[in-house]
Protein backbone atom coordinates (compact mmCIF):
# COMPACT_ATOMS: atom_id res chain seq x y z
CA UNK A 1 0.00 0.00 0.00
CA UNK A 2 1.65 3.37 -0.91
CA UNK A 3 2.09 5.54 2.07
CA UNK A 4 5.22 7.88 2.55
CA UNK A 5 5.71 5.92 6.32
CA UNK A 6 8.15 3.03 7.45
CA UNK A 7 6.90 -0.45 8.24
CA UNK A 8 7.61 -0.66 12.53
CA UNK A 9 10.22 -3.45 13.09
CA UNK A 10 9.63 -3.97 16.71
CA UNK A 11 13.35 -4.50 17.48
CA UNK A 12 14.35 -1.30 16.31
CA UNK A 13 15.45 1.49 18.60
CA UNK A 14 12.96 3.45 20.58
CA UNK A 15 11.50 6.81 19.27
CA UNK A 16 12.73 10.18 20.56
CA UNK A 17 10.03 11.80 23.15
CA UNK A 18 8.03 14.61 22.02
CA UNK A 19 8.28 17.28 24.16
CA UNK A 20 5.72 17.55 27.05
CA UNK A 21 5.57 20.74 29.80
CA UNK A 22 5.64 18.84 33.53
CA UNK A 23 2.52 16.76 34.63
CA UNK A 24 1.83 16.79 38.01
CA UNK A 25 -1.62 15.77 40.26
CA UNK A 26 -2.50 13.08 37.93
CA UNK A 27 -5.37 11.18 39.78
CA UNK A 28 -4.78 7.63 40.50
CA UNK A 29 -7.01 4.28 40.46
CA UNK A 30 -8.59 3.21 44.07
CA UNK A 31 -8.93 0.11 45.54
CA UNK A 32 -12.65 -0.12 45.22
CA UNK A 33 -12.55 0.74 41.54
CA UNK A 34 -13.99 -2.22 39.52
CA UNK A 35 -11.41 -4.20 37.53
CA UNK A 36 -12.08 -4.56 33.84
CA UNK A 37 -14.25 -0.97 33.03
CA UNK A 38 -11.58 -0.13 30.91
CA UNK A 39 -9.39 -2.63 28.49
CA UNK A 40 -5.61 -1.48 27.62
CA UNK A 41 -3.76 -2.93 24.84
CA UNK A 42 -0.48 -2.35 23.39
CA UNK A 43 1.20 -3.25 19.87
CA UNK A 44 4.09 -2.04 18.40
CA UNK A 45 3.66 1.44 18.63
CA UNK A 46 0.39 1.70 19.33
CA UNK A 47 -1.77 2.04 22.49
CA UNK A 48 -5.47 1.50 22.98
CA UNK A 49 -7.55 2.76 25.22
CA UNK A 50 -11.31 -0.12 25.17
CA UNK A 51 -14.33 1.52 27.20
CA UNK A 52 -15.71 -1.64 28.27
CA UNK A 53 -19.68 -1.59 29.83
CA UNK A 54 -21.19 -2.19 26.41
CA UNK A 55 -24.08 -3.18 28.75
CA UNK A 56 -24.01 0.23 29.60
CA UNK A 57 -23.22 1.80 26.70
CA UNK A 58 -19.87 2.38 27.93
CA UNK A 59 -21.15 5.14 29.97
CA UNK A 60 -18.15 7.18 31.80
CA UNK A 61 -17.45 6.92 35.41
CA UNK A 62 -14.95 7.85 37.96
CA UNK A 63 -13.46 4.22 37.78
CA UNK A 64 -12.52 4.48 34.18
CA UNK A 65 -11.43 8.20 34.46
CA UNK A 66 -9.05 7.27 37.10
CA UNK A 67 -7.67 4.50 34.77
CA UNK A 68 -7.07 6.51 31.92
CA UNK A 69 -5.53 9.40 32.91
CA UNK A 70 -2.61 7.95 34.28
CA UNK A 71 -2.24 5.87 31.18
CA UNK A 72 -2.62 8.46 29.09
CA UNK A 73 0.46 10.30 31.14
CA UNK A 74 2.56 7.24 30.98
CA UNK A 75 2.39 6.56 27.12
CA UNK A 76 2.66 10.94 26.90
CA UNK A 77 6.04 10.52 28.74
CA UNK A 78 6.83 7.09 26.55
CA UNK A 79 9.62 7.23 23.58
CA UNK A 80 7.86 3.53 22.37
CA UNK A 81 4.12 5.12 22.18
CA UNK A 82 3.59 6.49 18.73
CA UNK A 83 -0.21 6.67 18.44
CA UNK A 84 -3.56 6.61 21.17
CA UNK A 85 -6.55 4.81 19.69
CA UNK A 86 -9.38 5.40 21.68
CA UNK A 87 -12.64 3.02 21.37
CA UNK A 88 -15.85 1.32 22.82
CA UNK A 89 -16.43 -2.26 23.49
CA UNK A 90 -19.22 -3.88 21.11
CA UNK A 91 -20.71 -2.59 18.16
CA UNK A 92 -23.62 -0.13 19.78
CA UNK A 93 -21.57 2.48 21.52
CA UNK A 94 -18.18 4.59 21.59
CA UNK A 95 -19.64 6.62 25.20
CA UNK A 96 -23.36 6.78 25.50
CA UNK A 97 -22.16 9.88 28.07
CA UNK A 98 -21.66 10.27 32.07
CA UNK A 99 -23.21 7.78 34.15
CA UNK A 100 -25.81 10.53 35.11
CA UNK A 101 -27.93 8.50 37.09
CA UNK A 102 -25.57 8.11 39.86
CA UNK A 103 -24.74 11.86 39.81
CA UNK A 104 -28.84 12.08 40.50
CA UNK A 105 -28.99 9.75 42.86
CA UNK A 106 -25.84 11.45 45.04
CA UNK A 107 -27.72 15.06 44.39
CA UNK A 108 -30.54 13.57 46.11
CA UNK A 109 -28.68 13.16 49.81
CA UNK A 110 -28.24 17.02 49.85
CA UNK A 111 -25.16 19.30 50.12
CA UNK A 112 -22.54 16.53 50.79
CA UNK A 113 -24.23 14.69 47.33
CA UNK A 114 -24.23 17.55 45.03
CA UNK A 115 -20.32 17.88 46.33
CA UNK A 116 -19.56 15.04 45.38
CA UNK A 117 -21.42 14.97 42.01
CA UNK A 118 -18.89 18.26 41.43
CA UNK A 119 -15.93 16.49 42.20
CA UNK A 120 -17.01 14.34 39.65
CA UNK A 121 -17.52 16.84 36.94
CA UNK A 122 -13.51 17.87 37.91
CA UNK A 123 -12.18 14.93 37.35
CA UNK A 124 -13.98 14.54 34.31
CA UNK A 125 -12.93 17.58 32.74
CA UNK A 126 -9.15 17.65 33.97
CA UNK A 127 -9.19 14.04 31.66
CA UNK A 128 -10.87 16.00 29.17
CA UNK A 129 -8.59 19.21 29.21
CA UNK A 130 -5.67 17.13 29.17
CA UNK A 131 -6.84 15.09 26.36
CA UNK A 132 -7.50 18.44 24.48
CA UNK A 133 -3.75 18.95 25.17
CA UNK A 134 -2.28 15.97 24.47
CA UNK A 135 0.98 15.62 22.72
CA UNK A 136 0.80 12.20 21.24
CA UNK A 137 -1.70 11.54 18.19
CA UNK A 138 -4.82 10.38 19.41
CA UNK A 139 -7.46 8.75 17.69
CA UNK A 140 -10.87 8.53 18.40
CA UNK A 141 -13.22 5.79 16.85
CA UNK A 142 -16.65 7.74 17.24
CA UNK A 143 -18.25 4.10 16.58
CA UNK A 144 -22.05 4.15 17.88
CA UNK A 145 -23.40 6.38 20.26
CA UNK A 146 -21.21 9.04 21.16
CA UNK A 147 -23.10 11.37 23.56
CA UNK A 148 -22.09 13.84 26.45
CA UNK A 149 -18.82 12.24 28.66
CA UNK A 150 -17.88 10.66 25.08
CA UNK A 151 -18.24 13.52 23.25
CA UNK A 152 -15.47 14.93 25.65
CA UNK A 153 -13.54 11.68 25.03
CA UNK A 154 -13.62 12.46 21.18
CA UNK A 155 -14.81 15.75 20.74
CA UNK A 156 -10.86 17.68 20.69
CA UNK A 157 -8.65 14.60 19.34
CA UNK A 158 -7.02 15.79 15.95
CA UNK A 159 -8.66 12.64 14.32
CA UNK A 160 -12.37 11.27 14.68
CA UNK A 161 -14.20 8.64 12.70
CA UNK A 162 -17.41 8.37 12.20
CA UNK A 163 -19.00 5.07 11.08
CA UNK A 164 -22.42 4.19 9.49
CA UNK A 165 -23.25 3.49 13.11
CA UNK A 166 -22.30 6.58 14.66
CA UNK A 167 -25.06 8.48 16.78
CA UNK A 168 -24.27 11.91 18.04
CA UNK A 169 -25.88 14.35 20.26
CA UNK A 170 -24.97 16.82 23.30
CA UNK A 171 -28.19 15.90 25.08
CA UNK A 172 -27.78 17.94 28.22
CA UNK A 173 -30.71 20.19 27.43
CA UNK A 174 -33.20 17.26 27.97
CA UNK A 175 -32.07 16.13 31.60
CA UNK A 176 -31.94 19.40 33.13
CA UNK A 177 -27.76 20.03 32.57
CA UNK A 178 -26.05 22.31 30.28
CA UNK A 179 -23.66 20.77 26.81
CA UNK A 180 -19.92 20.61 28.52
CA UNK A 181 -16.95 18.30 28.17
CA UNK A 182 -15.96 21.43 26.07
CA UNK A 183 -18.98 21.61 24.63
CA UNK A 184 -18.53 25.47 25.26
CA UNK A 185 -15.48 25.63 23.35
CA UNK A 186 -16.56 23.15 20.32
CA UNK A 187 -19.94 24.25 19.31
CA UNK A 188 -19.42 28.02 18.57
CA UNK A 189 -16.60 26.89 16.20
CA UNK A 190 -19.12 25.51 14.05
CA UNK A 191 -19.76 26.87 11.16
CA UNK A 192 -22.82 29.02 10.92
CA UNK A 193 -25.62 28.52 14.01
CA UNK A 194 -25.64 24.33 13.91
CA UNK A 195 -23.41 24.74 17.47
CA UNK A 196 -26.54 26.71 18.92
CA UNK A 197 -28.95 24.64 17.51
CA UNK A 198 -27.25 21.15 18.50
CA UNK A 199 -26.81 22.61 21.84
CA UNK A 200 -30.19 23.42 22.78
CA UNK A 201 -32.22 21.02 20.80
CA UNK A 202 -30.59 18.07 21.39
CA UNK A 203 -30.67 16.96 17.98
CA UNK A 204 -28.89 13.84 16.59
CA UNK A 205 -26.43 13.77 13.95
CA UNK A 206 -25.83 10.44 12.54
CA UNK A 207 -23.45 8.67 10.50
CA UNK A 208 -21.72 10.32 7.21
CA UNK A 209 -23.25 13.44 8.42
CA UNK A 210 -21.54 13.42 11.51
CA UNK A 211 -18.27 14.02 9.06
CA UNK A 212 -20.44 16.14 6.82
CA UNK A 213 -20.68 18.76 9.92
CA UNK A 214 -17.12 18.36 10.79
CA UNK A 215 -18.16 16.87 13.96
CA UNK A 216 -15.81 14.06 12.51
CA UNK A 217 -13.02 14.32 10.35
CA UNK A 218 -12.83 11.18 8.82
CA UNK A 219 -15.77 9.08 7.93
CA UNK A 220 -14.90 4.96 7.42
CA UNK A 221 -17.52 2.02 7.91
CA UNK A 222 -17.45 0.05 10.65
CA UNK A 223 -15.77 -3.24 9.48
CA UNK A 224 -12.76 -1.19 8.47
CA UNK A 225 -11.31 -0.17 12.21
CA UNK A 226 -9.75 -3.28 13.14
CA UNK A 227 -7.74 -3.46 9.80
CA UNK A 228 -7.03 0.33 9.82
CA UNK A 229 -5.92 0.14 14.02
CA UNK A 230 -3.66 -2.87 13.10
CA UNK A 231 -2.10 -0.63 10.28
CA UNK A 232 -1.75 2.55 12.53
CA UNK A 233 0.40 -0.09 14.95
CA UNK A 234 2.77 -0.48 12.24
CA UNK A 235 4.00 3.25 11.71
CA UNK A 236 6.90 4.37 12.61
CA UNK A 237 8.06 8.11 12.93
CA UNK A 238 11.55 9.64 12.34
CA UNK A 239 13.01 10.80 15.22
CA UNK A 240 12.89 14.22 14.20
CA UNK A 241 9.51 14.42 13.30
CA UNK A 242 7.37 16.86 15.11
CA UNK A 243 3.32 16.87 15.95
CA UNK A 244 1.84 17.79 12.30
CA UNK A 245 4.51 15.64 10.38
CA UNK A 246 3.22 12.49 12.30
CA UNK A 247 -0.49 13.67 12.15
CA UNK A 248 0.02 13.90 8.34
CA UNK A 249 1.16 10.35 7.99
CA UNK A 250 -1.75 9.25 9.92
CA UNK A 251 -4.00 11.04 7.93
CA UNK A 252 -2.48 9.47 4.33
CA UNK A 253 -2.95 6.02 6.71
CA UNK A 254 -6.62 6.75 7.69
CA UNK A 255 -7.32 7.25 3.77
CA UNK A 256 -5.51 3.58 3.09
CA UNK A 257 -9.47 2.41 4.29
CA UNK A 258 -12.16 4.50 3.11
CA UNK A 259 -14.50 2.72 1.07
CA UNK A 260 -17.13 5.27 0.08
CA UNK A 261 -20.12 7.53 1.66
CA UNK A 262 -22.85 5.65 2.12
CA UNK A 263 -25.76 6.39 -0.92
CA UNK A 264 -28.97 7.73 -0.17
CA UNK A 265 -28.02 9.87 2.74
CA UNK A 266 -27.42 13.51 1.97
CA UNK A 267 -25.80 16.35 3.36
CA UNK A 268 -28.51 17.07 6.29
CA UNK A 269 -27.53 20.24 8.23
CA UNK A 270 -27.16 22.52 4.88
CA UNK A 271 -29.25 23.74 2.17
CA UNK A 272 -32.66 25.64 3.04
CA UNK A 273 -32.80 23.83 6.64
CA UNK A 274 -29.24 25.30 6.97
CA UNK A 275 -30.05 29.00 6.17
CA UNK A 276 -32.99 28.24 8.10
CA UNK A 277 -31.07 26.91 11.23
CA UNK A 278 -28.81 30.08 10.81
CA UNK A 279 -31.68 33.02 10.62
CA UNK A 280 -33.53 31.24 13.13
CA UNK A 281 -30.29 30.15 16.24
CA UNK A 282 -28.43 33.48 15.52
CA UNK A 283 -30.69 35.15 18.17
CA UNK A 284 -29.33 35.87 21.16
CA UNK A 285 -32.02 35.39 23.61
CA UNK A 286 -34.77 32.29 23.65
CA UNK A 287 -37.42 34.68 23.13
CA UNK A 288 -35.96 35.48 19.64
CA UNK A 289 -35.47 32.26 18.69
CA UNK A 290 -38.72 31.22 19.31
CA UNK A 291 -40.48 34.51 17.52
CA UNK A 292 -38.08 33.38 14.62
CA UNK A 293 -39.16 29.84 14.51
CA UNK A 294 -42.62 31.04 14.60
CA UNK A 295 -41.91 33.16 11.78
CA UNK A 296 -40.70 30.48 9.70
CA UNK A 297 -43.64 28.60 10.43
CA UNK A 298 -45.70 31.04 8.75
CA UNK A 299 -43.50 32.07 5.70
CA UNK A 300 -44.51 28.93 3.61
CA UNK A 301 -40.73 27.63 3.38
CA UNK A 302 -40.05 24.11 2.52
CA UNK A 303 -38.73 24.31 6.42
CA UNK A 304 -42.38 25.01 7.69
CA UNK A 305 -42.54 21.81 8.97
CA UNK A 306 -38.86 21.75 10.41
CA UNK A 307 -39.95 24.94 12.30
CA UNK A 308 -43.18 23.23 14.22
CA UNK A 309 -40.90 20.40 14.92
CA UNK A 310 -38.03 22.67 16.39
CA UNK A 311 -41.00 24.55 18.49
CA UNK A 312 -42.23 21.01 20.41
CA UNK A 313 -38.80 20.34 20.93
CA UNK A 314 -38.28 23.31 22.54
CA UNK A 315 -41.16 23.60 24.39
CA UNK A 316 -40.06 19.69 25.58
CA UNK A 317 -36.42 20.99 27.32
CA UNK A 318 -35.58 22.62 30.46
CA UNK A 319 -36.16 25.80 30.62
CA UNK A 320 -33.16 26.92 32.41
CA UNK A 321 -30.89 24.54 30.51
CA UNK A 322 -32.07 26.24 27.92
CA UNK A 323 -31.62 29.95 28.41
CA UNK A 324 -28.13 29.29 30.02
CA UNK A 325 -26.77 27.13 27.46
CA UNK A 326 -27.64 29.98 25.31
CA UNK A 327 -25.91 32.66 26.84
CA UNK A 328 -22.94 30.06 27.34
CA UNK A 329 -22.40 29.56 23.75
CA UNK A 330 -22.47 33.42 23.49
CA UNK A 331 -19.63 34.53 26.21
CA UNK A 332 -18.01 31.64 25.30
CA UNK A 333 -16.17 32.27 21.94
CA UNK A 334 -13.56 34.10 23.61
CA UNK A 335 -12.62 31.64 26.10
CA UNK A 336 -9.48 29.64 26.01
CA UNK A 337 -9.84 25.79 25.86
CA UNK A 338 -8.39 25.68 29.60
CA UNK A 339 -10.88 28.63 30.67
CA UNK A 340 -13.81 26.76 29.19
CA UNK A 341 -12.95 23.76 31.58
CA UNK A 342 -12.88 25.98 34.55
CA UNK A 343 -16.03 28.21 33.70
CA UNK A 344 -18.22 24.51 32.91
CA UNK A 345 -16.66 22.97 36.20
CA UNK A 346 -18.77 26.37 38.18
CA UNK A 347 -21.54 25.43 35.81
CA UNK A 348 -21.65 21.88 36.66
CA UNK A 349 -21.69 22.30 40.28
CA UNK A 350 -24.50 25.24 39.78
CA UNK A 351 -26.63 22.34 38.27
CA UNK A 352 -25.98 19.99 40.85
CA UNK A 353 -27.84 22.28 43.20
CA UNK A 354 -30.68 23.06 40.92
CA UNK A 355 -33.95 20.35 41.14
CA UNK A 356 -33.58 20.29 37.17
CA UNK A 357 -31.35 18.07 36.96
CA UNK A 358 -32.43 15.30 39.25
CA UNK A 359 -35.91 15.69 37.46
CA UNK A 360 -34.77 15.38 33.90
CA UNK A 361 -32.77 12.43 34.82
CA UNK A 362 -35.45 10.31 36.93
CA UNK A 363 -37.97 10.80 33.98
CA UNK A 364 -35.50 10.33 31.04
CA UNK A 365 -34.37 6.75 32.54
CA UNK A 366 -37.48 5.98 33.64
CA UNK A 367 -39.24 2.45 32.77
CA UNK A 368 -42.76 3.64 32.80
CA UNK A 369 -44.56 3.79 28.99
CA UNK A 370 -45.07 6.26 28.17
CA UNK A 371 -41.88 7.77 29.69
CA UNK A 372 -43.67 10.99 32.65
CA UNK A 373 -43.15 14.65 31.95
CA UNK A 374 -40.75 16.13 33.47
CA UNK A 375 -41.74 18.90 36.31
CA UNK A 376 -39.43 21.70 35.54
CA UNK A 377 -38.62 24.46 37.37
CA UNK A 378 -39.53 27.06 35.80
CA UNK A 379 -42.22 25.06 34.31
CA UNK A 380 -42.44 27.16 30.71
CA UNK A 381 -40.19 28.99 28.43
CA UNK A 382 -42.57 31.96 28.75
CA UNK A 383 -42.01 31.97 32.87
CA UNK A 384 -39.07 33.59 32.46
CA UNK A 385 -38.86 37.59 31.53
CA UNK A 386 -36.39 38.02 28.34
CA UNK A 387 -35.28 41.05 29.98
CA UNK A 388 -34.89 39.72 33.30
CA UNK A 389 -31.34 38.09 34.89
CA UNK A 390 -32.01 34.95 35.41
CA UNK A 391 -28.99 33.05 34.35
CA UNK A 392 -26.78 35.27 35.70
CA UNK A 393 -26.23 33.23 38.87
CA UNK A 394 -24.94 30.66 37.20
CA UNK A 395 -22.28 32.39 35.72
CA UNK A 396 -21.04 33.71 38.87
CA UNK A 397 -17.64 32.54 40.75
CA UNK A 398 -19.26 30.16 43.89
CA UNK A 399 -16.54 31.58 46.43
CA UNK A 400 -16.61 28.17 48.24
CA UNK A 401 -15.99 26.01 45.16
CA UNK A 402 -11.97 25.57 44.74
CA UNK A 403 -10.58 26.21 41.27
CA UNK A 404 -9.82 23.19 38.76
CA UNK A 405 -6.57 22.59 38.72
CA UNK A 406 -5.57 20.70 35.96
CA UNK A 407 -2.01 18.48 35.35
CA UNK A 408 -0.55 20.59 32.89
CA UNK A 409 -0.70 24.32 32.30
CA UNK A 410 -1.32 23.74 28.14
CA UNK A 411 -3.39 26.33 26.58
CA UNK A 412 -5.01 27.72 23.37
CA UNK A 413 -7.38 29.83 21.67
CA UNK A 414 -8.28 27.62 18.64
CA UNK A 415 -7.67 24.25 18.11
CA UNK A 416 -3.91 23.57 17.02
CA UNK A 417 -4.57 20.88 14.37
CA UNK A 418 -8.18 21.93 12.51
CA UNK A 419 -6.19 21.77 9.24
CA UNK A 420 -6.72 18.00 9.85
CA UNK A 421 -10.68 18.58 9.64
CA UNK A 422 -13.21 19.30 7.13
CA UNK A 423 -13.36 22.85 5.12
CA UNK A 424 -15.41 25.25 7.30
CA UNK A 425 -17.51 28.41 5.94
CA UNK A 426 -14.76 31.12 6.89
CA UNK A 427 -12.51 28.27 5.06
CA UNK A 428 -14.28 28.26 1.86
CA UNK A 429 -15.21 32.37 2.26
CA UNK A 430 -11.31 33.32 2.62
CA UNK A 431 -10.55 31.55 -0.65
CA UNK A 432 -13.47 33.07 -2.39
CA UNK A 433 -13.12 36.49 -1.37
CA UNK A 434 -9.59 36.94 -3.03
CA UNK A 435 -12.18 36.91 -6.26
CA UNK A 436 -10.34 35.02 -8.61
CA UNK A 437 -11.88 31.22 -8.52
CA UNK A 438 -14.65 29.77 -10.14
CA UNK A 439 -17.26 27.69 -7.67
CA UNK A 440 -15.29 24.40 -9.73
CA UNK A 441 -11.79 25.62 -8.92
CA UNK A 442 -12.80 26.41 -5.59
CA UNK A 443 -13.96 22.74 -4.63
CA UNK A 444 -10.79 21.82 -6.69
CA UNK A 445 -8.39 23.38 -4.49
CA UNK A 446 -9.92 22.14 -1.44
CA UNK A 447 -10.23 18.55 -2.79
CA UNK A 448 -6.45 19.14 -3.72
CA UNK A 449 -5.80 20.02 0.02
CA UNK A 450 -7.56 16.93 1.54
CA UNK A 451 -5.53 14.99 -0.84
CA UNK A 452 -9.14 13.69 -2.28
CA UNK A 453 -10.61 12.84 0.71
CA UNK A 454 -14.16 11.54 -0.10
CA UNK A 455 -16.73 13.82 0.42
CA UNK A 456 -14.76 17.26 0.62
CA UNK A 457 -16.39 18.14 -2.64
CA UNK A 458 -20.07 17.40 -0.94
CA UNK A 459 -18.90 19.73 2.17
CA UNK A 460 -17.63 22.61 -0.71
CA UNK A 461 -20.22 22.82 -3.16
CA UNK A 462 -23.13 22.62 -0.11
CA UNK A 463 -21.49 25.86 0.75
CA UNK A 464 -20.74 27.76 -2.22
CA UNK A 465 -24.36 26.93 -3.55
CA UNK A 466 -25.67 28.23 -0.67
CA UNK A 467 -23.64 31.66 0.26
CA UNK A 468 -21.98 32.50 -3.30
CA UNK A 469 -23.03 33.74 -6.50
CA UNK A 470 -21.44 33.89 -9.86
CA UNK A 471 -20.58 37.24 -11.66
CA UNK A 472 -20.27 37.63 -15.64
CA UNK A 473 -16.79 36.10 -15.65
CA UNK A 474 -17.83 33.07 -14.04
CA UNK A 475 -16.06 33.74 -10.81
CA UNK A 476 -17.67 32.98 -7.15
CA UNK A 477 -18.45 36.06 -4.86
CA UNK A 478 -19.77 35.74 -1.75
CA UNK A 479 -23.33 36.83 -0.91
CA UNK A 480 -23.20 40.52 0.49
CA UNK A 481 -20.36 41.55 -1.22
CA UNK A 482 -19.75 44.20 -3.59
Amino acid sequence: MPLRSKILNPRVAPQAQMSTSTVQGVPKELHTDPPRDVVFNNLYGLRTIELNRPEKFNSLNGSMIRKIFPRLVEWEKSDMANVIVIKGAGDRAFCAGGDVQELAEQNQEGPEGQRKSADYFALEYQLDQYIATYQKPYVAFMDGFTMGGGVGLSIHAPFRIATERTIFAMPETTIGFFPDVGASFFLPRMSGSIGTYLALTSDRVTGPNVFYSGIATHYLHSTSLPGLESRLAELRFKDYDGMEDRLAIIEMTIEEYVTGLPHGEPLKLGGELREAIDRCFSKNNIADIITALRNEQEAQRSTEHWASKTLDTLSKRSPTSLHVTLRQLRIARGWSISETFQREYQLAAKFMKHPDFVEGVTARLSKEKPKPTPKWQPAALMDIEPDSNFTEPFFRTTENLPDLTFVTDRDYSQYPYQSFGVPTESDVEAIVREGRWSRREVRQEFVKKKNGRQGISTIVDEILARKTTVNEDGKAIWKNEE
